[in-house]
């Protein structure tokens, strides 16, 4: 997709939020990308999901992040983004607006946490230039994704901001804005992350650090791979590419 194309996108979920944010206490953006991740329609979409209530994963998030706010007057994840900026282990992408990384705390191999660097509580909070920003960047890191295993890379993501409905018009200082990505692969294509046995009755168990799959995400291109193999460099390369 074209920036120009990601930006519509981008556009058309705070179009979608607005809408909804006056009736709905929690507007759940999300996207399954791939039969492995149980898509069924192979045309790309989004979903929405509108409750009038906070799921159990929104009320985590609202509570910690409240909790922390309390504690030292602060947001945990901007906080918590400054930490990673400083160690540099686990970003995978950053520019003027956005970090993108690995969490610490990640139990997909690559999964990923998507965080503006300032304070936006909700998606439709983003200015302009944070939704052109956002735009770039997400090309950039759903490009290293395809490249990673040469594949159309299959995830879940999800956008989680304050809570709206009869609070969208309510300061939530605690909450940051942020996205999920949770990809299934392991270590091709074709080999999937299965959430089994011990990690299914005790804990969830890494198969690699957050580092290393910071570091092999860092280490592809943000050219997709298509594109480099549809233009070869000599007729050499002409040769093996057919």
């Amino acid at each position: 997709m074209t920036l120009t194309e990601i930006q519509a996108v981008i556009s058309e979920w705070m179009k979608q939020f607005d809408k909804l944010k006056k009736k709905y206490k929690w507007i759940q953006i999300f996207e399954n990308k791939g039969k492995m991740m149980g898509c069924s329609n192979s045309h790309p979409h989004c979903q929405i999901y509108a409750c009038s209530f906070l799921p159990t994963e929104a009320i985590k998030e609202d509570t910690h992040q409240l909790e922390y706010y309390n504690k030292k007057g602060t947001s945990l994840l901007l906080d918590y983004a400054k930490v990673e900026l400083k160690k540099k282990v686990r970003v995978v992408a950053e520019n003027e607006f956005w970090l993108v990384l690995v969490p610490y705390w990640a139990l997909w191999p690559f999964e990923l946490l998507v965080l503006p660097k300032h304070a936006v509580q909700r998606l439709s909070d983003l200015s302009q230039e944070q939704q052109q920003s956002l735009a770039s960047i997400m090309k950039c890191y759903l490009t290293k994704y395809d490249n990673l295993f040469k594949t159309s890379f299959p995830y879940s993501m999800g956008w989680h901001g304050a809570p709206s409905g009869e609070d969208c018009g309510k300061d939530f200082p605690h909450w940051q804005l942020h996205a999920h990505y949770y990809p299934p692969l392991l270590r091709s294509a074709t080999i999937k992350k299965h959430l089994v046995g011990f990690e299914m009755f005790a804990s969830g168990v890494r198969d690699i650090t957050p580092e290393k799959a910071a570091s092999m995400l860092c280490a592809c291109s943000d050219v997709h791979y298509k594109k480099i193999e549809c233009c070869p460099v000599n007729k050499k390369d002409s040769l093996l590419v057919q």
